[in-house]
């Protein structure tokens, strides 16, 4: 059924892929997003320029009409000054959006969240939807504080607005498209040989394409007040880096630090690149995520979305591709 849609944040990484699979599907699609995408003109889908925190009338006439709303805008950083302003982003925005929404008679949105507001632990474990929100393991990451603070909010105010809400929670986002390098940083500064040790931890990344057709899929098929985890293979970092190191062609590091060594190693890395004014190549927030497992179970949504993961090597391949038209630049 040809059904009229708007996409916030429609010009990110996810952003461009889903509307790429709502067109292919015959949806109408309106995005609102505050730069032009030559991904966007070229579907045809229109172009709303704005945010959902603007203070003009954007939100309201990019709702006009349309039947539901994929909320994917958002911003992401591991750097503790940006938590003010993700907060702001993810929780402010998302009300925003949810009163905007009863206004206008829109019932239904798809919320774009993470895997690591539930799917994070200190120990080799697999978990799902069951699990309950990391808050203590992620309190001093605020972007997925931020993010657990939006998933509460958006089905606790949908449900007293009357709005449907359901959320897709993707796991690491890889493949072709990254343009911002949202997703993909750490795959781009392994391929520079930036990354010095091998953290002893565990993680789970999923192609953006099949993330993006998940999504899709849940505007007809995803249960209000649910969530769907969205992920790919279960592995530890140090097969992620031999995998990868082989897609690349490049040696992955050899060096095992001690947890603690890593983070101290990070944070003064981190404190004098600052201090001159530069981006650090590894920072202490980085590393403390990257001690931990990120392996999530996406049964659910294999079986109520039709969720399918590809070969997660092709995954690899098309991410490198895509990147090394950038790294040697």
């Amino acid at each position: 059924m040809k059904t009229s849609v708007l996409v916030t944040g429609a010009t990110g990484f996810l952003g461009e892929h889903l509307c790429r699979a709502l067109v292919g599907e015959g949806h109408i699609v309106r995005g609102l997003a505050r730069s032009r995408s030559a991904v966007l003109e070229e579907l045809g889908a229109e172009h709303v320029r704005g945010d959902v925190l603007g203070g003009g009338d954007e939100l309201a006439q990019a709702l006009d009409g349309v039947s539901a709303v994929f909320h994917l805008a958002g911003a992401v950083s591991r750097d503790p000054d940006d938590a003010q302003r993700m907060m702001r982003l993810h929780v402010d925005g998302t009300r925003r959006v949810l009163e905007q929404m009863a206004s206008a008679g829109v019932r239904r949105m798809i919320l774009a969240s993470t895997s690591g507001t539930i799917g994070v632990s200190t120990r080799e474990e697999v978990l799902d939807e069951g699990a309950p929100y990391a808050e203590q393991i992620v309190a001093g990451w605020p972007y997925y504080t931020s993010k657990i603070y939006q998933e509460r909010l958006a089905f606790s105010h949908g449900e007293r607005l009357g709005i449907e809400v359901v959320a897709v929670n993707p796991s690491l986002l890889l493949g072709p498209g990254d343009r911002r390098l949202s997703s993909t940083g750490d795959v781009r500064k392994f391929m520079k040989r930036q990354i010095p040790t091998i953290p002893d931890g565990g993680i789970n990344f999923v192609d953006v394409r099949d993330a993006a057709a998940a999504t899709a899929a849940a505007l007809g098929k995803g249960g209000a007040g649910e969530r769907y985890l969205l992920g790919g293979p279960n592995w530890t970092t140090k097969e992620f880096f031999a995998r990868l190191g082989r897609v690349a062609n490049v040696a992955p590091p050899r060096l095992t630090l001690p947890p603690k060594l890593n983070k101290w190693g990070a944070s003064v890395i981190e404190g004098l690149y600052r201090w001159r004014g530069k981006e650090p190549p590894v920072d202490r927030i980085s590393v403390e995520m990257a001690e931990h497992f990120w392996w999530i179970d996406s049964s659910k949504a294999q079986a109520e979305l039709g969720f399918a993961p590809r070969d997660p090597q092709l995954t690899l391949v098309d991410t490198v591709d895509y990147l090394r038209r950038g790294v040697d630049a």
